[in-house]
């Protein structure tokens, strides 16, 4: 036995670690490099289709524009229908739309416990399930998604992917080791049913989710 194995075995003893702790935890690490995966179901038709039906299922509203330049709009007619004020906290990669036009005040910064309205994008969408997955950095807080009464989110069309195995697989393949300090993911808005089995929404964070699709392809970071 070296010296280095002769020092971590003498560790691995005083933290009560043993052969057989060691090898499940090589095992462990061998699976996921392997990245392999159990049996899944095979999604069939067209995923925004499939991304949006699932969405709506679970109570989000849902609008779509064919290119990015349609979002104030868009986002101004869905505030005006839910009787909201045409004002809302963004990630910084959409403040540079243009906002004035379509009578919206935005803000490009992190929200806070007095912003009623957040608009972020999204690192990618999974359409097995209708979910949005949103991963934190310096200008993708997730504060925005969770603190507002109303969350509305950006998803591109290229973005979604079949499955959260893809949504995974497509973090790696983006951004290697320096992955994200949280990974969020937004199934409709926050709810519970703990009191008599009724199902209330906005329990934890936002009671109203709203998806907007947008058709064409964007830049290949984590927004919008």
């Amino acid at each position: 036995m070296s010296t280095r194995e002769d020092i971590l075995a003498r560790v691995r003893a005083n933290l009560g670690v043993n052969a057989d702790d060691v090898a499940r935890l090589r095992a462990a690490r061998a699976a996921l490099a392997a990245g392999s995966s159990g049996p899944r179901p095979h999604l069939q038709g067209d995923l925004a289709a499939r991304f949006r039906a699932k969405s709506e299922a679970m109570a989000s509203t849902v609008d779509a524009v064919a290119t990015l330049s349609e979002l104030p709009g868009a986002v101004a007619r869905y505030l005006v229908s839910v009787g909201l004020p045409l004002r809302a906290t963004c990630w910084p990669v959409l403040a540079g739309l243009d906002w004035v036009a379509a009578g919206v005040m935005i803000e490009a910064r992190a929200a806070n416990g007095d912003d009623l309205t957040g608009i972020t994008g999204c690192f990618c969408a999974i359409a097995e399930t209708g979910t949005l997955m949103l991963a934190s950095g310096p200008d993708t807080a997730a504060t925005t998604s969770l603190l507002p009464e109303t969350h509305i989110a950006v998803v591109p069309v290229s973005r979604i992917v079949p499955a959260m195995e893809e949504g995974f697989a497509l973090l790696r393949a983006e951004q290697g080791d320096d992955l994200p300090r949280a990974v969020n993911f937004v199934s409709g808005p926050s709810r519970t049913g703990d009191i008599e089995q009724t199902i209330v929404l906005g329990a934890h964070g936002p009671y109203r989710v709203h998806l907007i699709l947008v058709e064409d392809r964007p830049s290949p970071d984590s927004g919008p």
